[in-house]
């Protein structure tokens, strides 16, 4: 193994799906203004738009299902005096839009029913007007944010150093939070009733609302650049990304009951200048970075309070703008966790989709869980009153099957008891397999076949060395077997015919000529000796039928002494064999070199001395051989 252990994560293989340019919305003209903004928000029906205008500022809200190349001249909604520099969507009204502008005003405005871009030929698209007018800062509003739980309630910064709490039915402000310096971003609470703010003078506020107080003040990031913020669903867990020192991106996890550090520490991205949008999906618990100026999309899972990189979706194309889809408009048809809208080069928007790739045909519960509806928990009045809560929530499997929307409370949480219910399921099923084979093992052990069992199988062994005509001979005792159950009792006797061939071995004689016999004892004597012992076995057995299991078991070990002292004393025998043999073969090698030597000295002998000697090498030769 590699050493390498794997975290387990339902979207550890989550991948970005661009989208061809088709399906992409073409022909648009996004603001060049150098304000930090998203530049576009989206709903599940609407995408608006921060649009290059002349003659005062605009945006553009855009269909999501109009995609292709747009009219050049499409219905646009004017109102302000100056550029809009940020929009957002109402929560709870699809087709409400609020907008801030350089002109130090916020618009409300209404998507007219049956809304599009595309009019009838020699038509001219007619601009929307806003429904309301909210004034009160002295300076431009760069900043528009609804409250998530409150209807109604809208939240605006300014270049004042403040940031106003809207009632929009009042028209009016309600609430003033004031700041030291410019502020750079800002996030409500899951509930509404708290905010998180950065500003310029690199400071991190954490504000309880209603008292218009900040709770608490502490540093944030080091850099001189743009930090951002946002608020991480129902945790009480905050993240920030923003610069140091160095001009390093860093991200920042805050526990916002001990904010005096972030937890862990900051988290270093990379070098790229671009400010970094965090964005916070709180059915997946996964955190998306988009860099402004590069292509990528980095994603986080929050576990074990810590942020777990998953994996990054990489682009050649640098967005400057980018919104993110609330989870109830995702197609959970194609196992879509969340959508994207990019802007790339100022002149289209592409959707990217965020799949966990799966093959099921079903509802995907487990990536799937209830999500924020389109309800409110309290109303303006309520909540300026002290009372608030958090929205309740919305079944997508009923999105899945084409129906309305299922309400389950906000506190309902299926995966705990999804848990606890599926799993003894698989415990009391596991069971029954494991019963149905244990049952015929007891059958097995059976009656007392012990004995014929083990008499069979002596009896086969011993089979094979009985030799035939003993087998034959001995056949006409089968009605002497005290086994009367076995049906061929001709091999129970044939068992003790593999004695013979033991007395035989035992008296087997040495041959004269021991160097050609030399090495067969040893190869051939223990073959019939080994299975001879449970065939001595099965003889005695017959007679003893008090104790059969005693007299085996003395028998074959008596029987087992016998052989191992005359294989000891036929060992004893070939080894002073074999010593006599080296001791003559040394002294015929003597006698002859003697005779060689005599006949080299001597020059030449006579015929018969030549005999002699051929005649020992030879004898020699034999000898070794």
């Amino acid at each position: 193994m590699s050493g390498r252990f794997v975290r387990s994560s339902k979207y550890r293989h989550v991948f970005g799906r661009s989208t061809r340019k088709e399906q992409c919305y073409d022909n648009i003209r996004i603001s060049k203004n150098a304000w930090d903004t998203n530049l576009v928000k989206a709903n599940p029906h609407y995408l608006s738009v921060n649009w290059e205008a002349g003659g005062g500022g605009a945006f553009a809200v855009i269909p999501l299902n109009e995609t292709g190349r747009l009219p050049e001249q499409l219905p646009l909604f004017r109102g302000h005096t100056a550029v809009v520099l940020d929009t957002d969507w109402s929560p709870f009204d699809d087709s409400l839009v609020a907008s801030g502008s350089d002109d130090g005003k916020a618009f409300i405005w209404r998507v007219p029913d049956g809304f599009t871009l595309r009019t009838e030929e020699g038509e001219q698209p007619k601009d929307v007007s806003p429904v309301q007018k909210l004034t009160g800062h002295s300076r431009k509003i760069g900043h528009v944010l609804f409250n998530p739980a409150a209807e109604s309630v809208l939240a605006s910064s300014s270049g004042d150093y403040t940031i106003k709490i809207w009632d929009i039915e009042a028209a009016s402000p309600k609430l003033t939070l004031k700041h030291g310096d410019i502020v750079q971003s800002l996030s409500w609470s899951a509930n509404g009733a708290l905010m998180v703010t950065t500003s310029r003078d690199k400071k991190l506020r954490i504000w309880d609302v209603r008292q218009e107080k900040p709770a608490q003040i502490v540093p944030g990031h080091a850099g001189a650049k743009n930090s951002r913020v946002t608020w991480m669903g129902e945790h009480d867990r905050i993240a920030t990304t923003g610069f140091s020192k160095m001009s390093d991106r860093q991200l920042g996890l805050w526990d916002i009951r001990n904010p005096s550090e972030p937890s862990g520490g900051f988290q270093m991205l990379d070098s790229i200048s671009g400010v970094c949008m965090p964005f916070w999906d709180d059915g997946t618990q996964c955190l998306y970075l988009a860099g402004k100026g590069d292509g990528n999309i980095r994603y986080f899972e929050y576990e074990n309070d810590k942020f777990e990189f998953l994996s990054q979706y990489q682009s050649s194309d640098p967005q400057r703008g980018i919104a993110f889809l609330p989870k109830r408009g995702v197609n959970t048809h194609e196992n879509e966790v969340m959508r994207a809208f990019k802007t790339v080069n100022d002149s289209y928007i592409e959707p990217i989709s965020f799949i966990v790739p799966r093959r099921a045909e079903v509802f995907q519960d487990d990536i799937y869980p209830p999500t924020f509806g389109n309800k409110s928990a309290v109303s303006s009045v309520e909540y300026f009153q002290g009372k608030d809560g958090v929205p309740p929530k919305i079944d997508l499997a009923s999105i899945y099957a084409g129906e309305e929307p299922t309400e389950i409370p906000s506190d309902y949480k299926p995966s705990a008891p999804e848990t606890v219910a599926k799993a003894p399921e698989p415990l009391k099923k596991e069971p029954e397999p494991v019963k149905e084979p244990a049952q015929p093992s007891p059958a097995l052990r059976g009656p007392p076949p012990s004995m014929k069992e083990q008499t069979s199988s002596i009896v086969d062994l011993a089979s094979k060395f009985a030799d035939k005509d003993e087998d034959e001979d001995e056949s006409h005792d089968d009605d002497t077997s005290s086994f009367e159950e076995v049906s061929k009792p001709i091999e129970r006797h044939a068992s003790s015919s593999a004695t013979k061939p033991q007395t035989k071995s035992e008296s087997y004689p040495v041959s004269k000529n021991i160097p050609s016999i030399q090495p067969s004892p040893t190869k051939t004597q223990p073959s019939p000796t080994l299975p001879s012992q449970p065939a001595s076995t099965a003889s005695t057995t017959p007679g003893l039928r008090s104790s059969p299991v005693t007299a085996t078991s003395t028998s074959s070990s008596s029987s087992t002494e016998g052989y191992l002292k005359d294989i000891k004393s036929l060992l004893e025998q070939q080894n002073a064999t074999m010593t006599a043999q080296s001791e003559k073969i040394t002294q015929l090698t003597r006698e002859v070199d003697t005779l060689k030597m005599a006949v080299g000295s001597k020059g030449g002998e006579e015929g018969e001395k030549d005999a002699r000697i051929r005649a020992l090498e030879k004898e020699v030769e034999g000898l070794r051989g």
